[in-house]
């Protein structure tokens, strides 16, 4: 279908910022025209329980950490969020209101993690704080008030890629036991030719130069794409995996490794969603209160967790 007309509103706002390509800028340029972008047109955020932020300790340093609960008295189950940037923008308020929606659609207590970025760490350092947290997070469920047999971890764009990655990681390391995966217009391989990064490569926010000037950032001269918990649909085996929910964008350049990382985990016997947004661009599930269809995919993603739960 052709571009959703709430996407064309917000495109359009978002194009009077002036704010030049991430490649143009320093890093730290990128990450205040992320934050000023995000301020600029300010997301809804609903009501949780309570919010709190610590530092948590990880394999370079302290983690930040910050923790939603929702507004009930149960045990609850875990989720991990990721948020995205390429690996090189982004903090903990980016995914603030997709966090918040799947707290209380799930009623889960929610850490969201403040991974270290690209350049500063190259890969596989913002995988392994990922990770990091997740045991802690595990290891600390009574202090969470989480039953840490229902664990799910999620993220958007690099945050999807650091989701399936720790997946990954779990299964090979011997834990902890991830049951859902949620994976927003994942970054899923290092490559660029897909159908979908040349129909998607400019015009649609996320271009395909940009792409490749944040996989430069994160992988650096050592060019190590090829490594599965960098592209994770390059796994020898994705037997065995969490459950995994893949939502896509129609114009998105990640469309088709979306669609591919899906396929291939229903190959391995993994239980497997995946659906493509029409009329959507790259990361519309943060745009709570600016395109209605991110109710949908939020209801979705919640949805296919607390069934992974309930097995």
């Amino acid at each position: 279908m052709p571009l959703h007309q709430q996407v064309k509103e917000l495109m359009a706002r978002q194009a009077t910022l002036g704010f030049p390509a991430n490649s143009e800028v320093t890093p730290e340029e990128a990450r205040a025209n992320s934050r000023a972008g995000r301020e600029a047109f300010p997301r809804e955020k609903e009501p949780v329980g309570e919010i709190t932020e610590r530092t948590i300790p990880g394999p370079a340093g302290d983690i930040p950490i910050r923790i939603y609960r929702p507004d009930t008295e149960d045990t609850h189950s875990l989720i991990m969020l990721f948020h995205g940037g390429g690996w090189v923008v982004g903090d903990l308020d980016t995914e603030d209101s997709t966090s918040r929606g799947l707290v209380n659609r799930v009623n889960a207590v929610l850490v969201s993690v403040d991974y270290r970025l690209a350049p500063e760490t190259r890969f596989p350092g913002a995988t392994e704080d990922c990770y990091a947290a997740t045991v802690w997070a595990v290891e600390h469920a009574e202090e969470l008030g989480v039953d840490a047999s229902k664990l799910a971890v999620a993220g958007t764009s690099a945050g999807g890629n650091l989701s399936a990655a720790v997946s990954l990681m779990a299964r090979d390391r011997g834990g902890p036991d991830i049951r859902h995966q949620v994976l927003f217009c994942p970054v899923i391989d290092y490559k660029f030719d897909r159908p979908s990064y040349i129909a998607n490569a400019d015009d649609y926010g996320l271009t395909r130069d940009g792409m490749i000037w944040f996989w430069e950032q994160y992988l650096g001269p050592d060019d190590d794409g090829s490594n599965p918990y960098a592209s994770p649909i390059r796994a020898e085996s994705l037997a065995g995996l969490a459950d995994a929910t893949v939502i896509a964008a129609e114009y998105d350049p990640l469309l088709d490794e979306a669609a591919d990382f899906a396929a291939a985990l229903k190959a391995a016997g993994v239980d497997a969603t995946f659906t493509e947004y029409p009329g959507m661009i790259h990361g519309f599930n943060g745009s709570f209160g600016l395109i209605d269809a991110v109710q949908d995919a939020c209801d979705e993603a919640s949805n296919r967790i607390l069934a992974s739960f309930a097995k």
